[in-house]
């Protein structure tokens, strides 16, 4: 081997080998390895930015507007906080600087305040350059439309089929569809979460089914999955979460009811929730229950529900006789009527959620 340059054989950067081989994210990164406009420009061509490229400068300082605009509205810095040189375009000139002071050994205001904006900027780019930023309003339309078709209101809301004679339909209390979430809101959440990257953002569709009865929530799930509004074959499992009820065990009550009863519908969907309430006290006496739960830790713990994440092939006509297919992810929530009470009013209410979230991504943002 040929070694010319032995002063640096051996020498690494701890912050790149930490992220591609440590696991760890660029966001949590002190500092980047950048020292002069050069490298920049390497690190900017490799990032997908050309700075050469007016129509990349542009949108470069478009989402420099975008991470100010964060940092102050949303995350409550104050703009005095944020250096000059930092925040506004006429003093900081070139966007290449603070990649270089985000590399400054020193830990002062400048190189901090370089590396917020950079986390910022980074995680707007993902979060707007996705296939939802391109195709929003098709993948809605795809995804929400089944579900929609299927809830009709007959003096009581319910889910009801118009594929099979004699479906049993399942009586509702709420159904929602969730809201569009905006790129800020998408962005709060990658700063707040440390697993969180773009392409993982799985709940910017989604739909909430709220029921009377957790024998009702079960029958949502059995509906969507006969009348073919899902597919569970697209479910993602690391995904989901199941603190409501174990299925092991309403499987096992409902065995013991199809025994007795067979095709009768003698008790009421009230009536089963008050055998398998008794039938799970019982069995958390005797051991363990298959509940679960994907960590979040913005969310109350008396938030219980069924949630999961599936996919639907979205296809896009370019032209005619021509189409673009990809999946995209959704999210369903299922829950009772307490649950959801709860959400509204108590220490789950979405505010409380969101505080907890800003709070986390303050902290991320600017290394607190």
């Amino acid at each position: 081997m040929n070694i010319q340059n032995t002063s640096s054989f051996y020498k690494f950067n701890f912050e790149e080998l930490s992220v591609v081989a440590g696991g760890q994210s660029v966001l949590d990164q002190p500092r980047l390895n950048i020292h002069n406009l050069s490298e920049a420009d390497s690190f900017l061509k490799s990032y997908g930015f050309d700075i050469s490229h007016e129509k990349d400068r542009i949108n470069l300082w478009y989402f420099h507007r975008r991470a100010l605009v964060l940092l102050t509205s949303k995350l409550k810095f104050a703009e005095n906080e944020i250096p000059e040189v930092v925040r506004i375009p006429e003093k900081l000139e070139d966007l290449r600087n603070l990649l270089i002071w985000a590399s400054s050994p020193k830990d002062d205001s400048l190189q901090r305040w370089s590396c917020a904006m950079l986390r910022c900027i980074h995680v707007f780019i993902h979060s707007e350059s996705d296939l939802f930023s391109s195709f929003s309003e098709e993948i809605q339309k795809q995804v929400l439309s089944s579900f929609e078709q299927c809830v009709v209101q007959q003096e009581k809301l319910y889910l009801r089929s118009f594929k099979k004679e004699g479906h049993p339909r399942v009586e509702l209390c709420s159904f929602q569809t969730k809201p569009f979430k905006t790129s800020s809101s998408s962005v709060i959440k990658l700063l707040a979460k440390p697993d969180a990257v773009a392409m993982k953002i799985f709940d910017k569709v989604g739909v909430r089914f709220v029921t009377n009865t957790i024998f009702d929530s079960f029958q949502v799930i059995r509906f969507l999955v006969e009348e073919n509004l899902m597919s569970y074959a697209h479910i993602m499992p690391d995904q989901s979460s199941n603190n409501l009820y174990p299925v092991n065990e309403f499987i096992r009550v409902c065995e013991k009811l199809n025994e007795k009863h067979g095709a009768d519908q003698n008790y009421s969907p009230e009536k089963i929730d008050r055998l398998l309430k008794s039938h799970l006290k019982a069995q958390t006496k005797s051991g363990f229950l298959n509940l679960f739960r994907k960590s979040n830790p913005f969310s109350a713990n008396d938030f219980q529900y069924i949630k999961f994440i599936s996919r639907k092939l979205i296809r896009i006509e370019t032209s005619p006789g021509k189409e673009f297919s990809f999946f995209y992810p959704y999210e369903v929530q299922i829950m009772n009527l307490e649950t959801y009470s709860k959400m509204q009013g108590g220490d789950s209410e979405h505010a409380s959620y969101k505080n907890r979230q800003i709070e986390a991504a303050r902290k991320r943002v600017l290394k607190i």
